[in-house]
């Protein structure tokens, strides 16, 4: 494994914690990306959704060498259950801040640098990402590519991989969800987490465990920061999954909005 990390410390400290799910093409290139850092965060925790073994051959010929502890909590796979791993993933974390990405994102050098400058009690942060397109994907895993730029071959919406890190001086900050905001890049205080009950394990299937997750927060005060210019990050492409579920997960959602509920019974507190 490549030895290229050149990550510093922050004063803030931090764990990053992905989920993954029998994806370990994907989850080497993030694990790449992070160890180009400009900042390294204290920890990166991968919240396993029951892979096969690939996956966790890979993680440990990572952590083997890797600069940070690399954590691997694993469940088995019934279905999917990503806020319940979400939820072992983040009861585990031993810092303060926790950067959320997705398993299929790579990050740009300052990607946690960006995300720890920018951090605020009583925020959150969302950023965007920029879309690696699929006929790039040959490409992308045969070089092992971790870094693009704006005139970059293989990306989509390339606006989002402009750095200009000083125009958050004029930041949006919002009272209530964005619908800007993607679970694939965004970071809270683990405290706040905490004070929710993290993530809704009654959610099923994919989608809406971020939103939801983020409606309580906005309900008990915390407000949003959106990075724009910063904290930037690439999506790999690949199909979308079923959505089948995604009229209950709503309706879940529409009820913690309308009600302003602030805890839900089924979370991160029966792991810690």
């Amino acid at each position: 494994m490549p030895h290229y990390f050149f990550g510093m410390t922050h004063p803030l400290s931090c764990s990053l914690v992905t989920p993954t799910y029998n994806w370990p093409e994907a989850l080497e290139l993030l694990l790449l990306s992070v160890l180009k850092q400009s900042v390294l965060p204290n920890e990166v925790i991968i919240a396993d959704d029951g892979s096969r073994p690939e996956t966790g051959a890979l993680i440990a010929e990572f952590q083997l060498k890797f600069p940070v502890p690399l954590r691997h909590v694993w469940h088995e796979d019934i279905k999917n259950r990503k806020p319940m791993i979400m939820n072992k993933a983040i009861a585990m974390a031993q810092f303060e801040y926790i950067i959320e990405i997705d398993g299929d994102i790579l990050l740009h050098k300052n990607f946690i640098e960006d995300h720890l400058q920018f951090a605020q009690k009583g925020h959150y942060l969302f950023g965007s990402r920029a879309n690696i397109t699929q006929a790039h994907l040959p490409a992308l895993f045969a070089q092992k590519q971790t870094e693009f730029h704006f005139l970059s071959a293989g990306i989509k919406k390339r606006g989002r991989s402009i750095r200009l890190p000083f125009m958050m001086n004029w930041a949006q900050i919002t009272a209530t969800r964005s619908s800007k905001l993607r679970g694939c890049n965004m970071s809270f205080w683990r405290e706040d987490f905490i004070k929710i009950n993290g993530f809704n394990e009654n959610l099923v299937g994919w989608g809406i465990d971020d939103s939801e997750l983020i409606e309580r927060l906005h309900n008990i005060g915390i407000l949003g920061k959106r990075l724009k210019f910063a904290g930037l990050a690439y999506h790999i492409y690949h199909p979308e999954q079923s959505k089948s579920h995604i009229a209950i997960n709503n309706e879940i959602e529409a009820q913690t909005k309308s009600q302003k509920l602030t805890f839900i019974e089924k979370g991160v507190q029966q792991y810690l």
